[in-house]
This record gives structure tokens, C-alpha cells and sequence, in this order.
């Protein structure tokens, strides 16, 4: 195919949510709230995580890196949804659909590891606790999160590789308020079922693979919770459940997306909009109120802060 079909299309065109004025309105204020939200209190976490000596475990350094993550899931997109709600032609470049797939995909890759080695983390502290501090070091942490960076960094990469150089030569409209791979490709010039296949092979089979692994293993810590103590750990079982909630928050959307992407429906875009506006505003919520150490390290860094401020 020559240079100039992958030139055609220099640039791609967003139908949005609505074009109901009220409804942008209404969206625009509630996004806004939800991504401030979001900023704050994973700032918050990561700010505490860091400042304070007394969460400095495992446990709360990946809970301050899946801030971080989601800090990245919300920046991806809930900007620039924001700004095109007040603009009638909402437009993006190739260069920067790629770009925000390539970051939408490379940070989904992170997260999705990153449950994983939370899940082992709580595997380890509740079965094997008194290997706890031998298996959960500082270098395995690290190893951990290298991996978590490297294995997304692949999955994405591999996914931009078989798209990068698609032609386009006719439809630049994208049923959607981001870059969305599955949508994307069928705006292409060449018939894209194998596409289709390998999105659904990639990041459907790595979302379901994941899923399930996660789901198993919770589901064993649990039982071993139960038969260990008779009405179970209060506090284990207190974490289990926040960690299986962020779980669901995060792959429900992905399941929909990625794992039949040939027929997506409407509820998509309602579902992206949760993924990429309310649950990294939630995750943050759910560990911290359910979590009394993070609840109190807050408190002392609130009240450090207000201190810092009268004195200034």
C-alpha cells in the first residue's frame, strides 16, 4: 500500500456523547468534579505513602504505584473529553490517536500487573505470614513493578505495531470521545477482521486470563482466611473485599471492550466514560476508607500540612 493512502486521513473526527447542550453541560461539570477528585486523592495517597514512616510496606508502596497508574488512566483521556465538549468539530490527529492508544493501552497493561502483584502481596501477608518480610523485600517489590512496566510496555507496543501503518482513505469518524482501538481499525481501508482477532486475542485474552487469575486467587485467600480463624481476620477480610471491588471496578469495562470487539454496542461509551472518569476516582475512596492505618497516616499528614500553613 503507498504512502500516500496512509496520508489521507490526517486526522479523525469524535461524535462525542451528546450534542445536547444541557447533557454537555451536565457531563462537563460532572467529568470535572470526578477528575479533581481523582487528582487530589491519589496525590493524597501517594503524598502519605511517601511522607509517612509508618506505611512503608509492600503492601501500600503498590497501592501508591496504582495511584499512580491511575492518575495516567484519567489523564489519558478525561482532558481533552472535557475540552471537546465545548467544541462542535471535535477533531484529533493520527499521530495523537496513536499516541493516546499507545498510553491507553500501555497503562491498562501496568494496572492489570499491578493487581496481580497486590494479589500476591495479600497472598503472601495472610498465608506465608511470617515469610512475609523475606518474600516481599524491597527487590521483589522492585521486580515486581519493573515487570508490571515491561509487560505493559510490550502489550502495547504490540498492539500499535499492527495499526500503525493501516491505511485510511475514506471515514475519519470515530463513534466515540477517545482513540479506541476496536473503532479505530475498522475505519481502516482493508478488510480488518484479523484485526478484530488479534485485539480480542491480545487484549481480550489477557483481560479474561487476568480476571480469572485474580478472581482464583482471592478466592483462595479467602477460604484460607476462613479455616485459619472462625469468624475470619476482620481486617484481612476488610482489605480482600477492597481489592476484589477495584478488581470488578477495572475489568468490567475491559471485558466489554476487548473481549467480543466485532459488535460493540452503545453502553461502550457509557462504560468508558465510568472507566475513565469515576474508578480511578473510586479506587483511591475504597482503599482508603476501608483501610484504618491509610485513614490515620492521612490524618497526620492533613493535620502537618494545616500546621505548615498557619506557620507559612
Amino acid at each position: 500500500m503507498d504512502k500516500v493512502n496512509h496520508t489521507a486521513v490526517s486526522e479523525f473526527v469524535f461524535l462525542g456523547l451528546s450534542n445536547s447542550w444541557d447533557i454537555q453541560l451536565l457531563l462537563f461539570a460532572f467529568s470535572s468534579v470526578f477528575y479533581l477528585a481523582t487528582l487530589l486523592g491519589n496525590s493524597l495517597i501517594m503524598f502519605t505513602v511517601t511522607s509517612d514512616p509508618h506505611l512503608h510496606s509492600p503492601m501500600y508502596f503498590l497501592l501508591a504505584n496504582l495511584s499512580f497508574i491511575d492518575l495516567g488512566i484519567s489523564s489519558a483521556t478525561s482532558p481533552k473529553m472535557m475540552c471537546d465538549l465545548f467544541r462542535k468539530h471535535k477533531v484529533i490527529s493520527f499521530s495523537g490517536c496513536i499516541t493516546q492508544m499507545f498510553f491507553i493501552h500501555l497503562i491498562g497493561g501496568v494496572e492489570m500487573v499491578l493487581l496481580i502483584a497486590m494479589a500476591f502481596d495479600r497472598y503472601v501477608a495472610i498465608c506465608k505470614p511470617l515469610h512475609y518480610l523475606i518474600v516481599m523485600c524491597p527487590r521483589m517489590c522492585t521486580l515486581l513493578l519493573s515487570a508490571a512496566w515491561i509487560i505493559g510496555l510490550i502489550h502495547s507496543v504490540i498492539q500499535i505495531a499492527f495499526v500503525i501503518n493501516l491505511p485510511f482513505c475514506g471515514p475519519n469518524e470515530l463513534d466515540s470521545f477517545y482513540c479506541d482501538l476496536p473503532k479505530f481499525i475498522k475505519l481502516a481501508c482493508t478488510d480488518t477482521y484479523r484485526l478484530d482477532l488479534m485485539i480480542t486475542i491480545n487484549s481480550g485474552f489477557m483481560s479474561v486470563s487476568v480476571f480469572l487469575i485474580l478472581i482464583m486467587s482471592y478466592i483462595f485467600i479467602l477460604v484460607t482466611v476462613q479455616k485459619n480463624s472462625s469468624g475470619g481476620s476482620p481486617k484481612a477480610l476488610s482489605t480482600l473485599s477492597s481489592h476484589i471491588t477495584v478488581v470488578i471496578l477495572f475489568f468490567v469495562p475491559c471485558l466489554s471492550f476487548y473481549t467480543w470487539p466485532f459488535n460493540p454496542s452503545h453502553l461502550d461509551k457509557y462504560l468508558a466514560i465510568f472507566d475513565a472518569v469515576v474508578t480511578p476516582f473510586l479506587n483511591p475512596v475504597i482503599y482508603t476508607l476501608r483501610n484504618k492505618d491509610m485513614k490515620l497516616a492521612m490524618r497526620r499528614v492533613c493535620s502537618q500540612l494545616v500546621s505548615f500553613s498557619n506557620i507559612s
